[in-house]
């Protein structure tokens, strides 16, 4: 089972940058977007053999995700019950007969830090959310979720200190998740591998330098480690300013 994530940071301006090519391409069994920034009556965007489920947020032109998939779930649930934090269309969770499937686009701490004690809120509630889950059937969880965990996980991690998606409180909540039940998926088969990133500026030409993070994941439940087949970051693949990342897993479709 292949499984695509992708913050695409505006669907309709990465549709006008290849998303369509890219997606027909992969040909993956669940694809999931972060950050579509519109509403579902703004964009006529639909897959043969797809369905599709869209969480927009209140606010127009900001947030909201998406996920595209071949099987179509027993129940599909969009935030995670709790009024303040599903007004950003951030969650979209599907239930398979197998496992659950959350869709994730985790909120900006900021420049300042303005929302991190919110951010910290953030997390406890869907560690504690996605725990509920894990009690009926395993979990994976995908989308950008705005934590660089370890120092390897970008270019710069001394100047970065501090800074939104790289203070200390956020990295011990990816910690505690971890430490939870659950895995990072790409570093469980690559727990070395360096400027692996899946986020880069589009200041200074980052990019093209490979000055990057790598804060888009897959994070699975425990039990499903063993399945884990490939995790791949599709650092080629332009049209926003994150890239897709991969995950394969030895599960029916």
């Amino acid at each position: 089972m292949k499984l695509i994530s992708w913050n695409v940071n505006g669907i309709r301006a990465c549709v006008n940058k290849g998303f369509e090519d890219f997606f027909k391409k992969i040909d993956a069994d669940i694809f999931c977007i972060q950050e579509t920034k519109c509403q579902k009556d703004q964009i006529e965007l639909e897959f043969n053999g797809y369905k599709s489920y869209w969480n927009s947020a209140e606010k127009k032109g900001y947030s909201g995700t998406a996920v595209f998939t071949k099987k179509e779930p027993i129940k599909v649930t969009y935030g995670i019950g709790k009024e303040e934090h599903d007004k950003e269309g951030r969650i979209i969770t599907l239930e398979f007969e197998e496992f659950y499937l959350v869709n994730n686009y985790t909120p900006n701490s900021k420049r300042e830090l303005e929302r991190l004690d919110y951010r910290q809120i953030w997390e406890d509630e869907i560690r504690k959310y996605l725990l509920k889950l894990n009690k009926k059937k395993p979990v994976i969880m995908c989308g950008d979720l705005n934590v660089a965990h370890k120092e390897i996980d970008l270019k710069n991690p001394k100047t970065n200190r501090g800074n939104a998606g790289f203070t200390d409180e956020e990295r011990q909540k990816m910690t505690e998740l971890l430490e939870a039940g659950f895995t990072d998926t790409f570093r469980y088969l690559y727990p070395d591998k360096k400027e692996a990133y899946s986020w880069w500026s589009y200041m200074g030409r980052a990019r093209e330098k490979n000055i990057g993070w790598r804060i888009d994941y897959f994070i699975v439940s425990n039990d499903l480690k063993e399945k884990i087949k490939e995790a791949e970051i599709h650092s080629e693949i332009m049209g926003s300013d994150h890239c897709p990342v991969e995950l394969t897993l030895s599960m029916s479709k």
